[in-house]
């Protein structure tokens, strides 16, 4: 509950209580209310009416987000709105991206959590990360459905009033250099069909139309 006090110089201080600290001492959050030239006793009390629920409010939000931390709230959106509003699969999905998420950036608090503290860890994926079952390089596919599961943790964060910013949304997935397709040169290609009539008519037709046509390999298959 909200406490109002007029000070002497005309202005007011308003006092919300925030519980107790460690020690065991209360810990209190104040905001000072100046009221505009010309305002009526009763204008200002409404106003200060308006000021002190909208600051009880700011408060509040405060003490639930610094008490959470994201892996928690990520658990808590799994079981409110993942499990509910998510076909099976893509909660199944979902849950195994925690797995790279939470060692990163798990033990943060919820509105501590910088664009820049989910850049690293997106760059990192890309430059570092390797598939755990093929201990290949991950894509930038993958990189951008991490990206996509923490920032649908903050934005239900913000739906539930507990923040008022995504990170995300100032975060970018680097390109992936694109491997160099290998072809065949000149000289290769005389050097095939030289070789070609030994080998039977399936394989002659097979690589004259791949050759000369620039059919893709599914499209061969097919004719």
């Amino acid at each position: 509950m909200a406490t109002i006090r007029k000070r002497s110089e005309g202005t007011y201080q308003i006092r919300v209580s925030c519980g107790y600290g460690v020690d065991g001492k209360q810990r209190n959050q104040f905001k000072s209310y100046k009221p505009e030239p010309g305002m009526t006793p009763k204008q200002i009390e409404k106003e200060l009416t308006r000021q002190a629920v909208l600051f009880e409010e700011e408060c509040k939000r405060g003490q639930i987000t610094s008490a959470v931390k994201f892996e928690r709230f990520a658990e808590q959106w799994f079981e409110e709105y993942a499990k509910v509003n998510l076909r099976p699969t893509s909660y199944a999905r979902m849950k195994q991206l925690t797995k790279r998420v939470y060692p990163a950036i798990g033990h943060k608090r919820l509105d501590k959590i910088t664009a820049r503290d989910i850049q690293k860890f997106v760059t990192d994926m890309l430059v570092n990360g390797k598939n755990m079952n093929t201990g290949k390089p991950l894509s930038r596919k993958t990189a951008v459905h991490h990206l996509s599961f923490i920032s649908d943790v903050f934005s239900y964060a913000i739906r539930m009033g507990m923040l008022t910013d995504n990170p995300c949304r100032r975060v970018y997935v680097p390109k992936q250099e694109q491997d160099e397709k290998q072809i065949y040169t000149i000289d290769e290609v005389k050097k095939l069909f030289r070789n070609l009539p030994d080998e039977p008519l399936n394989y002659q037709v097979y690589l004259t139309l791949a050759i000369y046509s620039g059919f893709r390999r599914s499209e061969m298959l097919g004719l």
